[in-house]
């Protein structure tokens, strides 16, 4: 049994862990949400293993004013009903609408959306949490609250900073991870 076994929260991101990214673009409508390969399928895998998974994801489109809130919500109705169909169970969708030159606490790599998944769930504790994303900034946050961290990798404009990045783990996909995590 892999030795992930121990941990209780896994923290997801969204665009290129759960859902293909649209270079240079943002996914703006349920339409426009394309899952990875077998990431429903990894996800009902993780609610079986983990008390809690969370995503945390920026969405600096609500920011530039290419999306709303309620465009964001739909997606995330779409991606959670599709996970649901699968046998999964999200207990939170964090994000973070503010734009990265605002350096807002809640943007990644900042700890904010974690701070607030620990405070609606109070006994999420960080050294027993892993994130799950596919960028630099991803990491950072799980490095900052000391959690595990895994990189998926394959991140388009990132190749060299994520190629020395320092990461517990990579995976090619979260499906990976899933497999992995019954060994």
């Amino acid at each position: 049994m892999s030795q992930l076994q121990k941990y209780r929260t896994l923290f997801l991101d969204r665009d290129g862990v759960i859902n293909a990214r649209i270079p240079f673009a943002y996914i703006e409508r349920p339409a426009d949400f394309q899952f990875l390969e077998d990431a429903p399928k990894a996800i009902a895998q993780f609610t079986q293993q983990f008390d809690y998974i969370v995503i945390v994801t920026n969405q600096a489109g609500i920011g530039k004013g290419i999306m709303s809130s309620e465009d964001l919500d739909a997606v995330h109705a779409h991606m959670l009903l599709q996970i649901e169909a699968a046998g999964g169970q999200i207990d939170a969708v964090y994000h973070c609408p503010e734009l990265a030159e605002d350096n807002p606490n809640c943007r990644k790599p900042n700890t904010g959306m974690a701070l607030q998944a620990q405070y609606d769930f109070p006994d999420i504790d960080f050294e027993t949490s892993i994130m799950v994303g596919d960028s630099a900034s991803d990491i950072e946050f799980g490095k900052r609250l000391g959690m595990l961290t895994v990189l998926i990798e394959g991140k388009v404009g990132e190749e060299e900073v994520l190629k020395d990045l320092e990461v517990d783990y990579r995976f090619g996909a979260l499906v990976e991870l899933a497999c992995y995590m019954l060994e």
